[in-house]
């Protein structure tokens, strides 16, 4: 009895993982048997926003992922087809600007001889009868219409070299972009699989706590205690890792900014400062472009950047968007109010954990959200 159970354990194992197999495989080719590239990109256009609608699960979320990359990889190989073509255009504008500059410079030279002989009108009146001077007047007006349409088609070859050259400088920069998407595709790809060990009930677990977080904000928003007015450089916290495990993975500060509640990116309203991103590999990169200063002081390292990272896959409720800027400081955990505004707290159930959350009123339908304080 008990090695009957054993097969049939074992046989559902198989069948479930063979399914998974399948569902992935014929997801990623399903589109392989469309006769060129911008058929395929359509197709896989159509089959993601189709699965994007699907329940979420493990085996959804990587075939999505590997669609992804798929079209992201034929948008790259459509891109340098262009390219190339453009350059073979480039290429033949190039030997047709040379000719007919040669040929303008040509016409230049002999009309100046020409000039330097006498007036055309001369040639006309020195003519010896009627005949002569009319056939010499129709001879110099061949010559006028075939120098404009020679500078003419010089004029028109330039401004189409000068235009197709753009075209391939912005060609290149999209081609660059979309290696950018491919590596980060294929980054996110590679952090789902270790985020979840590959395993759906984690994936659930982590998809559960992202809404367990934003259920408990938007308690907070309601909710929250009346701290008082705060000026800018105030200090209003500190970071902490309050909401751990539930809702937290390390020590960090979240910072969160919604205009009319709707959540936006928090560059635009921070300073230009030079951070440590750590989403990517460590460099230092300039982030900000407005007048508010940071929430925390010098070197600022930037975990999780607004959008879509290698971890925002779990944020289904924003479409899969990381919805603020996650950040350590190397030197101090105060957390300083960026700009003036009415104070308030809050602590909140998250999962099996409580969350500390701060946030302040900054006027005009502006708020700034601070998560995981102490």
């Amino acid at each position: 009895m008990k090695d009957e159970i054993s097969k049939v354990i074992f046989f559902i194992f198989a069948f479930s993982f063979l399914g998974l197999f399948l569902v992935r495989g014929a997801f990623a080719e399903v589109c392989d048997d469309k006769p060129n590239l911008s058929e395929k990109i359509a197709c896989l256009d159509a089959l993601l926003q189709k699965t994007g609608e699907q329940k979420k699960t493990l085996s959804n979320q990587i075939a999505q992922y590997d669609a992804q990359i798929k079209l992201t990889s034929l948008k790259i190989s459509q891109t340098e087809e262009k390219i190339a073509l453009l350059g073979t255009r480039i290429d033949q504008l190039e030997g047709s600007l040379t000719t007919l500059t040669g040929a303008f410079s040509s016409r230049a030279v002999e009309t100046y001889k020409m000039q330097r002989l006498g007036d055309p009108l001369l040639l006309l009146v020195s003519a010896p009868d009627l005949g002569e001077a009319v056939s010499r007047f129709h001879y110099l007006q061949r010559i006028q219409e075939a120098d404009r349409d020679l500078l003419t088609r010089l004029q028109t070859a330039q401004t189409t070299y000068v235009g197709q050259k753009t075209d391939q400088e912005e060609l290149q920069a999209e081609l660059e972009k979309q290696k950018e998407n491919l590596d980060a595709q294929k980054r996110a790809k590679n952090a789902l699989l270790t985020q979840t060990k590959s395993d759906e009930k984690t994936y659930q677990n982590l998809l559960s706590q992202a809404l367990a977080e934003k259920a408990a904000i938007e308690r907070a928003l309601v909710s929250g205690v009346k701290v008082g007015p705060v000026k800018r450089g105030d200090s209003i916290g500190l970071v902490g890792n309050s909401g751990y495990p539930g809702c937290s993975t390390g020590k960090h500060l979240h910072l969160e900014i919604r205009k009319n509640n709707v959540w936006v990116d928090p560059g635009p309203y921070l300073q230009n400062k030079s951070v440590k991103d750590e989403q990517n590999g460590g460099n230092m990169v300039a982030i900000g472009s407005g007048n508010w200063p940071w929430p925390i002081e010098d070197t600022v390292r930037l975990t999780q950047f607004y959008g879509h990272t290698p971890y925002s896959w779990r944020y289904t409720y924003s479409g899969g968007i990381h919805t603020g800027f996650d950040m350590v400081s190397t030197s101090s955990d105060v957390i300083r109010a960026p700009a003036d505004g009415t104070l308030f707290k809050s602590a909140e159930s998250c999962g099996s954990s409580i969350i500390n959350i701060i946030y302040i009123d900054h006027g005009d339908n502006l708020i700034s959200l601070y998560l995981h304080v102490q």
